[in-house]
């Protein structure tokens, strides 16, 4: 037989390479997902600093009176006035309930819903509120909203009819939503770490005094007042402390944003005088990717569940089964607040002693307030008397208050500084609107099919075990957390020291350490360079290695769940979109950029609309990109659908020339297009980049990349594998393979 001959498979040999072929590519493409799936797990379970480096933990011991004095006694003397203001507000309407329903005829569950709706509308403040407390002054917001809590208590004392009231419900929620975000941020920001446990438990302890004495207090005046309108008088009073204390709240300090962090884990204070605007959505795209806080709002709105209209349901249960008067009702309020007031003293101490040891134990003990309530409950509304029923419901009360007042620390140091307002707000649309809202109108239905016992039963008993079972399995990940806010604090001092070192020289553009996932798949994994004025900088790499996907989070489409974006050495990590564009930061994406049965002068215009206002700066800027695109110019009146390939390329680059960028990213230049068509888009960035425009560009093409990039980062697999000159690129010939032929050259 012939060499020849012998070379040809025979035809059952054929017949199996296919076969072959498909299990090689099969088992490569496993393998492939098993190894990025292990550095996924790996990258999450990763500690990166001990426990002592943590912020707060290890740290000098303060005693309450010593962290007080950190911070002055006049910001937490002013809140725990307002709070407990806040809590004599809720008292009247909880101990009020029988009456106001009568008064207006209402139903149980009617009544149930608007009493407990201000807890829902708090979630419609929240939102503005955690984002203007990340911005601005925060005793001005905490002064304005007192000042409108005021105005709504007494317009909920002078109410005319149901509809009214539930108004002036709607306002007391939006004032009230200071309470949990400026409020948070700034005693934060204000007092030591290793008391925030004791600030937070005295803060609640304190208003819960008032909490306490505030049912006695509505009852005995609503009682004094007597008559149909006796109920009004609370609401009247009311107002006019809350006024007071308003006015006097604008004169609080504003300390430095995230100061006790800085000292614990750097030892000094970086101040950001002047913070570029934070995006809602970003803000809250970075805090659900934070494990901890999402275990705690899973939890928290699990418990909201149960707990926001069990109060309301249980004094209509109280009237209605046992027949209490509107005093003894008060009474039962006093003295769950009296149980709360022993349990706080003792529970506050060990949990700042737990967190300076060991914080996973700090969360654990509060996971543990909450699930003996799931036990409790049953026995409570299963009591013979009212005597019986007040007692039983003092335990579960107290611990689930307990829990509440003492998970702020926890969110407050492991939530980014710059984001603690839009952190509790995002804790507010979970807790409030989904548990209290969602609680209170399934409340609504079971109390009004069935009756109130019925609905804190089926609600309430799985509620709180669910709850305390997040907070206990979310406390494995505390460590992780803190560990990432230790890593965030030491980049920013690092970047701080550059930059006041040679302020002449900081990159105009900058990523650091950026992870980023879509949903559970991460894609990036620490990835940082640099990019200077005037620079031409190509993305290059594998398909999949995460090109487009770090052009996303750099123009703000992605946010990052770790890392700092920054322009021009400002934090820009969590600036929406459309600011970034103001900024200068642009994006001219990969495929159709142009609206097809548009012409195109038409897709210029619509580009262009932002410059309406400035014609002749809008003129000025169409001659430039015209004059760059002389083929367009001929062809202003043609639909920009029936244009080439190359020419619609050039059209989606003219409108984004057309904003004057700082800095161009372009994802795929030269994908689909001519050569002859690409030499001339090219012709057009040389000419970019002699005019000083900053530029980075993802390119399949290695030789393009040599053509118009000073420097080039290769990525793999999400990973940075190469930093550095262009052509000193092309002389690796492992990573110039993977860049022409895919995988590593095979």
């Amino acid at each position: 037989m012939s060499r020849s001959s012998a070379s040809v498979p025979s035809v059952p040999e054929a017949a199996n390479s296919a076969p072959s072929t498909a299990a090689g590519l099969a088992s490569g493409l496993i393998a492939a997902e098993a190894e990025r799936q292990q550095r996924q797990a790996d990258a999450q379970r990763e500690v990166l600093f001990a426990d002592e480096l943590l912020p707060g933990v290890g740290d000098e011991r303060l005693s309450l009176r010593e962290g007080l004095a950190a911070g002055g006694s006049l910001t937490f003397t002013t809140l725990v006035v307002l709070s407990a203001l806040d809590e004599l507000e809720s008292a009247s309407v909880s101990v009020l309930s029988p009456e106001i329903r009568d008064a207006f005829g209402m139903s149980d569950g009617m009544m149930v819903f608007v009493a407990s709706a201000s807890s829902a509308f708090l979630v419609l403040g929240a939102l503005p509120m955690g984002w203007l407390a990340d911005r601005y002054r925060r005793s001005r917001i905490i002064g304005w909203a007192g000042a409108v809590f005021s105005v709504m208590v007494f317009a909920s004392g002078f109410a005319a009819n149901a509809l009214l009231f539930f108004l002036a419900r709607f306002g007391v929620g939006i004032a009230k939503s200071s309470n949990t975000t400026a409020h948070v941020s700034l005693l934060a920001d204000t007092y030591p770490i290793g008391v925030r446990g004791r600030i937070s438990a005295f803060t609640y302890g304190a208003a819960r005094i008032a909490g306490t004495i505030s049912p006695l207090v509505v009852g005995g005046i609503a009682t004094l007042a007597g008559g149909e309108d006796g109920w009004r008088w609370p609401f009247i009073i009311l107002g006019l402390p809350a006024l007071a204390v308003a006015l006097w709240a604008f004169r609080l300090p504003e300390p430095p944003r995230g100061q006790h962090e800085m000292k614990s884990v750097l030892g000094n204070v970086i101040k950001d005088e002047n913070p570029l605007p934070i995006s809602m959505e970003s803000a809250f795209a970075r805090l659900m990717r934070i494990h901890t806080v999402k275990s705690a709002i899973l939890a928290f709105s699990a418990l909201g569940f149960g707990l926001f209209a069990t109060g309301i349901l249980g004094s209509l249960w109280a009237e209605d089964h046992y027949g209490m008067s509107a005093f003894q009702r008060g009474l039962m309020g006093t003295l769950g607040g009296v149980a709360l007031l022993f349990t706080l003293p003792v529970v506050a101490p060990r949990y700042d002693r737990l967190y300076h040891r060991d914080p996973a134990k700090a969360l654990r003990l509060l996971g543990l307030c909450i699930l003996p309530a799931s036990v409790l409950l049953p026995i409570q509304w299963f009591m013979p008397n009212w005597i019986a029923f007040m007692i039983a419901g003092v335990p579960a009360a107290a611990l689930s208050s307990v829990a509440f007042a003492m998970i702020g620390p926890i969110m407050q140091s492991i939530v980014p500084y710059r984001l603690r307002g839009m952190g509790v707000a995002l804790g507010a649309v979970y807790v409030f609107f989904i548990g209290g809202t969602g609680g209170a109108v399934l409340a609504a239905l079971l109390a009004d099919a069935y009756d109130p016992r019925v609905a804190v039963l089926v609600i309430g008993i799985p509620s709180h075990a669910l709850g305390g079972y997040l907070l206990i399995r979310g406390a494995s990940f505390i460590r992780n957390d803190l560990s990432l806010v230790v890593a965030d604090l030491r980049e920013e001092l690092a970047e701080h020291d550059r930059q006041q070192a040679d302020p002449a020289n900081i990159p105009v553009l900058q990523v650091n350490d950026i992870d980023f996932s879509y949903g559970h798949v991460q894609v990036l994994f620490d990835v940082g360079f640099e990019v200077r004025r005037g620079e031409t900088l190509a993305l290059l790499g594998t398909n999949g290695a995460g090109k487009s996907t770090i052009l996303k989070v750099i123009c703000g489409l992605g946010t990052p769940s770790r890392g700092v974006v920054r322009l021009n050495g400002r934090t820009m990590t969590y600036v929406p979109p459309e600011q970034r564009g103001r900024y200068g930061v642009h994006l001219l994406p990969g495929g159709n950029g142009v609206f097809p049965a548009m012409t195109v002068r038409e897709n210029l215009e619509m580009s262009a609309f932002r410059m309406r206002r400035d014609g002749a700066d809008r003129d000025r800027r169409f001659a430039y990109v015209l004059d760059l695109f002389p083929d367009l110019a001929s062809r202003l009146g043609q639909q920009a659908g029936s244009l080439s390939g190359g020419q619609q390329q050039m059209l989606a680059l003219a409108a984004v020339l057309l904003h004057d960028p700082e800095v161009l990213l372009i994802d795929e230049l030269s994908l689909g297009l001519a050569p002859v068509v690409v030499q001339d888009l090219l012709a057009v960035l040389e000419r970019l980049k002699n005019d000083g425009l900053t530029i980075i560009v993802v390119e399949q093409s290695l030789n393009i990349a040599l053509a118009i990039a000073d420097r080039a980062v290769f990525l793999e697999k999400g990973q940075v594998r190469f930093v550095g000159p262009a052509r000193e690129l092309a002389e690796r010939d492992d990573l110039a393979r993977a860049v022409f032929l895919g995988r590593e050259g095979g």
